[in-house]
């Protein structure tokens, strides 16, 4: 008798095959490195026309935030968290510095409010954005 798994034909998507993702915050940065290089960096929500008025792509093929970009690569989607994205964020939340000020210690939404702060700026690019997060996986930060 054969299982589910071996009766389904068709492949997962990428974003959606469980060892494709990161367990570790630096694997977590690397690879929301290279989705927003991939994807670009959007400044705003985390997604563009996030309740689909004008568009149908799917969400985690439309550029993101980088908070987006943290939560997408551990869960397969921008809008939902895991415990990793929450470390990866707050993680790289107090590395982060916007007008010369770190995050409020509020709790998670402070944290992710700070990275998207930071991801706004005007001059801000999706080459500026990857790069903090490969130096942030780089420098070894520990899960």
């Amino acid at each position: 008798m054969a299982t589910s798994l071996q009766t389904r034909s068709g492949v997962l998507p990428l974003h959606e095959a469980p060892q494709a993702r990161p367990t570790t915050v630096p694997g977590v940065f690397r690879a929301a490195a290279r989705l927003l290089a991939v994807n670009g960096l959007y400044k705003g929500d985390f997604v563009p026309d996030a309740m689909d008025r004008e568009m149908d792509v799917p969400h985690f093929l439309r550029p993101m935030s980088i908070v987006a970009a943290l939560k997408c690569v551990t869960t397969g989607d921008p809008h939902r968290t895991s415990l990793l994205a929450d470390q990866a964020i707050a993680t790289l939340a107090m590395r982060l510095e916007v007008d010369g000020e770190g995050p409020l210690y509020g709790g998670i939404f402070d944290l992710e409010a700070h990275v998207d702060a930071w991801g706004d700026v005007e001059s801000r690019t999706t080459e500026s954005a990857v790069a903090v997060l490969e130096r942030a996986a780089e420098t070894g930060v520990a899960a």
